[in-house]
């Protein structure tokens, strides 16, 4: 089990302090990240400080551990729209593969951590 805690930590941590970063620039609109997803990808200003809090929100409830486990997996969920949703809108732009194909590193760090997630609390709740 402490290994399997060990792993726990080390990927939702990264993951969140991925997720959390990359929210920074939408949630202050910083010029950077006004350029990419507003000009370049279309998203409305609105919409880029409305899902950048959502995933400060997101990491901060995987990270908690007395937030219930259904807040939990809506949050997983939530995050694999978000990266999925942006990978398909750097394809519906055009971009070519190396935009885009980076975010599969993602989705796969955030199915590793939703695994691991699932893992641990099998363990933690088996008798």
């Amino acid at each position: 089990m402490k290994g399997l805690n060990t792993t726990y930590w080390i990927i939702t941590g990264l993951f969140s302090a991925f997720m959390v970063f990359s929210s920074m620039g939408g949630i202050t609109l910083h010029e950077q990240a006004v350029v990419m997803l507003h000009d370049h990808l279309g998203y409305p200003l609105y919409f880029i400080r409305l899902i950048s809090v959502a995933k400060v929100l997101g990491a901060v409830a995987i990270l908690l551990p007395f937030v219930p486990p259904r807040v939990k997996e809506w949050a997983y969920f939530g995050f694999f729209i978000d990266l999925f949703a942006g990978m398909l809108s750097f394809i519906a732009v055009g971009d070519p593969v190396s935009g885009w194909a980076p975010m599969l590193l993602f989705i796969a760090v955030l199915i590793a951590a939703y695994l691991v997630y699932h893992k641990r609390e099998e363990q933690r709740t088996s008798p």
